[in-house]
């Protein structure tokens, strides 16, 4: 059985970048971390939990929506994985009560999946004036069969996080969706600042994408944007440089009223470890300039990587390294359940990753000690 002690240049455990520290493999498998021994195989880079994405629509050329199965979600997060991100929420947007029918049994089938966490329903319960690229045809108050669905989710133990408008759905239907176990992400939504502070205080707990889809914020209008801004909702927010300002995403990582209420999420589509273009909706989005477009021009989900957005957040915004990589593991870890997620002990060398000085991906660790000299790693 393997025993070797690996030290990396650094080492972030979930919380803190750590310098000096190694951690002990045995099978395969990290069981302790200390203070790096002399006999500690060094190796360049920042050793890191992989990412968590809770928000990817798509990957390796296929979208959830287009193909609603175990075998596609799959796909999807093994296109992720080669990027880094090692846990994905596949994501569901708005479309036929049938299709959120099959992507709950994909995800249940799935269930123990290496990379899938769960399900991400987004939509079809949102507001009109705030849908995006949603189709507006499918688009509905929330009705039975979906918190049916959800009930069916939960009954099989499937991390739900679910993006609703409040205006789409009633104060007594998020407080049932959060008792089912679900998260209840207040999103797509053009509330006023009270209807969005009535939903928290019903059961919401998140964010989705946070400036992007929601009412903006202004002097005597708060909006959704300030309402969430101001609260202790956790919120994923998409850093691509396309989205949203970087000194947009400054001001509200100063302003949260606590720490680590900020995650990442890529809101990837198909592009991702696949060709330039899909198909949504039934029209051809492609990839222009780092940016997906629609038809008429407008952005159509996202075209990055968590480690793109993580090198971005520290680069661009100014985050400190040990707060950018939180936003990408342990916070969004914590939203769905799975703290493990955000963690280095007891997790595979292969959901490690190492990271270079510009926050490139290297390797897993898993690859880099299959690099090494047997005489290394016995």
């Amino acid at each position: 059985m393997t025993d070797v002690w690996i030290a990396p240049e650094q080492l972030f455990d979930g919380q803190s970048v750590l310098s000096g520290y190694a951690v002990r493999i045995i099978g395969g498998q990290v069981v302790e971390m200390a203070q790096a021994p002399k006999t500690a195989q060094a190796i360049p880079g920042c050793l890191t939990p992989g990412f968590v994405d809770l928000q990817v629509n798509g990957g390796g050329g296929l979208m959830v929506n287009a193909t609603p199965t175990r075998e596609g979600m799959a796909t999807i997060a093994a296109a992720h994985r080669q990027f880094g991100t090692v846990g994905v929420m596949p994501t569901v947007i708005t479309d036929h009560p049938d299709i959120l029918d099959q992507a709950a049994s994909a995800a249940i089938a799935a269930k123990g999946d290496a990379g899938i966490v769960g399900l991400h329903i987004e939509g079809p319960h949102i507001s009109l004036a705030r849908r995006g690229t949603h189709d507006i045809k499918h688009i509905r108050p929330m009705d039975v069969r979906t918190m049916d669905v959800v009930a069916r989710l939960r009954k099989h133990d499937i991390a739900v996080l679910i993006t609703v408008a409040p205006e789409a759905t009633t104060n007594d239907q998020i407080t049932a969706l959060a008792k089912m176990g679900a998260v209840v992400s207040l999103g797509h939504t053009d509330a006023e600042a009270d209807i969005i502070e009535a939903a928290i205080a019903a059961g919401a707990r998140c964010a989705t994408h946070l400036f992007n889809a929601m009412s903006p914020m202004v002097g005597r209008a708060p909006g959704a944007v300030g309402a969430v801004i101001n609260s202790h909702l956790r919120a994923g927010f998409i850093c691509d440089g396309h989205h949203v300002d970087d000194r947009m995403l400054q001001l509200a990582i100063r302003a949260r009223p606590a720490s680590d209420l900020m995650f990442l999420v890529s809101d990837a589509m198909a592009t991702v470890g696949g060709p330039d273009h899909f198909d949504l909706y039934g029209q051809t989005v492609h990839l222009r300039d780092g940016r997906l477009l629609n038809a008429e021009g407008n952005l159509a989900g996202a075209h990055v990587t968590q480690a793109q957005g993580v090198a971005r957040l520290v680069h661009h915004v100014g985050a400190p390294l040990d707060q950018a990589l939180r936003m990408a593991t342990s916070v969004p870890a914590q939203v769905v359940g799975q703290t493990q997620l955000g963690q280095i002990i007891g997790r595979s060398v292969s959901d490690l990753i190492i990271l270079s000085d510009a926050l490139g991906v290297k390797n897993t660790l898993a690859g880099s000690l299959s690099a090494m000299s047997p005489t290394h790693i016995c």
